[in-house]
């Protein structure tokens, strides 16, 4: 079962100092609620990122769930929003459901601005953890 909703905030960073950009989702304005944020670093990973796996995209939900390149495919079609997770990842991302669809409700800049940074960042590190469908419409 897929696990829906509707996200009425859409962010972006690209850090100052160089260290990792980040395309984020909210489900409240304030920030609160189901959030999904995806994170890359700018540089090339180093040995021990290398070392530690997380030489790749990371993604952070509610409750500081993390893992890394966890996301199977991402689908952004639209203002529809939908990832399909490792398995694996699902315990540490204290997520039940490996099937997340989020309509976005941002204002259109922001959703524009998501849809660039997204793809950037589901699109770094080791070939074998990019998704293996990343389709950004």
């Amino acid at each position: 079962m897929t696990y829906r909703f509707t996200a009425r905030v859409a962010t972006t960073e690209i850090d100052p100092d160089g260290y990792f950009t980040e395309a984020a989702l909210a489900e409240g304005e304030d920030g609160s609620g189901f959030i999904l944020m995806f994170t890359a670093g700018e540089e090339e990973p180093d040995e021990q990122e290398v070392a530690l796996g997380m030489d790749t995209h990371c993604l952070v939900t509610a409750g500081q769930g993390t893992a890394y390149g966890c996301v199977r495919e991402a689908i952004l079609d639209g203002n529809v929003l939908r990832i399909s997770l490792d398995p694996e990842a699902l315990e540490s991302l204290r997520l039940d459901n490996g099937e997340i669809e989020a309509v976005l409700e941002a204002p259109t800049e922001d959703v524009a601005r998501f849809r660039e940074i997204l793809a950037q960042v589901l699109a770094y590190g080791r070939a074998d953890a990019v998704p293996t469908r990343l389709t950004v419409v």
